[in-house]
């Protein structure tokens, strides 16, 4: 996913507004810990082992769509008992993933790694394309701890993508160009406080060309997690900082209104709002206001 930082690789290295932001941002966390489910399943024993290997805490491997840029990636996020080596293969048998540590590191081990390929817009691999290069199916995860000992667990990819979000801001649609050097810049402009709110999403992803490509026609899904991001640029002691405001909601929430104290800290907003199915397979949008 490429995220407003444009991540997807997930996740970009920012300076921080410092104490006030930092404080701002644990006191939405946690108010909303009792509320927020994990975006991570943790893997059965029984389905994930075949007897010959310990299980991975979590073995799970998944696209995201940034509907908005128009591309696609694929993700996977393993965890467990301290390794040394880690293979996954796809449904084929093919190895796509293979990775050996050396020396040090080898002697201490990893246990978490997370990873999201380049996400290429369509105009330079289409979605039919991608779908292509990842078959649906059961993805072997396979390793083997410092001491040696086995590990083993498989997940299943498919295809099928979320409809996209279709947010507004205190009821006004989502502005569709927020790049002030395009034609078509539209920022929503509107005052505090600012609710963030989308219908929910029921099928699948509508449009083959725009994401669509692995299911047609679309099918129901079932939403596992909301989640919402609010970024702005603030200016302190000369520098700049980019705030960021990010927060996971259960399928059953379909809002989210963004704390005064959060959009006191500047006037135009970036925001993305993301809905996560239950295997895992994301899509997002994004969009931007400005408080007046």
């Amino acid at each position: 996913m490429n995220t407003l930082s444009n991540k997807t690789g997930v996740i970009a290295m920012r300076k921080r507004i410092g104490l006030l932001a930092l404080f701002l941002m644990a006191v939405i966390v946690l108010s909303l810990a009792a509320v927020a489910p994990t975006p991570w399943a943790d893997n059965d024993d029984e389905d994930d082992n075949d007897g010959n290997g310990i299980p991975f805490e979590e073995a799970n491997i998944f696209f995201e769509l940034n509907n908005t840029d128009g591309d696609l990636g694929i993700h996977a996020l393993v965890d467990g008992d301290a390794w040394q080596k880690l293979e996954i293969e796809d449904p084929n048998g093919h190895k796509i993933l293979d990775i050996k540590i050396k020396k040090s590191l080898k002697k201490q081990g990893l246990t978490e790694l997370f990873f999201e390929s380049a996400e290429p817009t369509f105009d330079e691999l289409s979605p039919e394309e991608f779908f292509l290069r990842f078959p649906e199916g059961e993805y072997e995860f396979e390793g083997e701890t410092v001491e040696g000992d086995e590990l083993e667990s498989t997940a299943e990819l498919t295809h099928v993508m979320p409809a996209p979000p279709a947010p507004t801001v205190n009821g006004l649609p989502m502005a569709v160009q927020c790049d002030p050097d395009k034609p078509g810049f539209d920022i929503t402009q509107t005052s505090a406080p600012v609710t963030i709110a989308w219908p929910e999403v029921t099928m699948s992803h509508p449009d083959p060309n725009g994401g669509g490509a692995g299911v047609q026609p679309p099918v129901p899904v079932v939403i596992h997690n909301y989640e919402v991001v609010v970024e702005v640029e603030v200016e302190l002691n000369g520098d700049t900082f980019t705030s960021v405001l990010n927060v996971v909601l259960p399928p059953n929430v379909t809002s989210f209104e963004v704390p005064e104290d959060f959009t006191d800290l500047g006037e135009e907003f970036k925001y993305e709002v993301l809905a996560r199915e239950e295997s895992f397979n994301q899509t997002a949008v994004e969009s931007c206001f400005e408080v007046e």
